[in-house]
């Protein structure tokens, strides 16, 4: 008989949106640059993908962007700044509560960090409701790169077409894709829907029903 597939989830821009101008915004009157000087060291800086892939520690995190801001705020106050910019994204959550309905295995593929997971632990209810979790600090590894999806791989027991993978970012879907899994690349949560119906895992569900 053969194996039912896991469901693999992104979590920023799938099941939960997230603004990093928000952080700027709530540095800047602590900080000697500007706000739009910020939001890069928050979004696509290089610490950040430091922080992200494990190499630093949340402290350590915090005293670089300390060194590169000028913040004169409390660690305190940067852990809360920085981390508190989630909401959950409603019809997506819906759709993970109804595949959990069904006894499939769910997992999280995630490149974040340890303030942020915290955060959307401690707030979103629907984050504990995964049957597994790799998570890029954790592992010390970045997706696109190979090794964090081979983590799925091994604790999921699962391979190839077994594993639906889903994600809002074309360079991972192509890594995901590689290793053979089925792939569907997330815009918008009615889409993905439809794309999870067409592999023939979820009866059509009308709106309001």
């Amino acid at each position: 008989m053969k194996p039912a597939p896991v469901i693999v989830f992104d979590l920023g821009k799938v099941l939960v949106d997230f603004d990093y101008s928000i952080v700027a915004n709530r540095l800047e009157p602590y900080c000697t640059c500007p706000g739009h000087e910020i939001k890069p060291l928050m979004h696509q800086d290089h610490l950040l993908y430091r922080y992200e892939e494990g190499l630093m520690s949340t402290r350590e995190f915090f005293e670089a962007v300390k060194e590169e801001t000028g913040f004169n705020g409390t660690f305190e106050q940067f852990c809360e700044a920085f981390s508190d910019i989630f909401t959950p994204i409603p019809e997506m959550v819906k759709l993970h509560a109804e595949i959990r309905e069904m006894d499939l295995f769910t997992c999280i593929l995630s490149n974040t960090n340890e303030l942020a997971i915290e955060q959307i632990r401690r707030n979103f209810p629907f984050f504990r409701n995964f049957d597994g979790y790799v998570l890029s600090y954790e592992h010390r590894a970045l997706k696109p790169n190979p090794p964090l999806y081979r983590q799925v791989e091994q604790l999921t027991g699962r391979k190839g077409k077994e594993i639906i993978y889903i994600d809002d970012r074309p360079e991972n879907i192509v890594t995901g894709q590689e290793m053979g899994w089925i792939c569907i690349l997330h815009d918008c949560p009615a889409q993905t829907r439809a794309m999870l119906f067409q592999t023939g895992l979820l009866p059509v569900i009308t709106p309001g029903s």
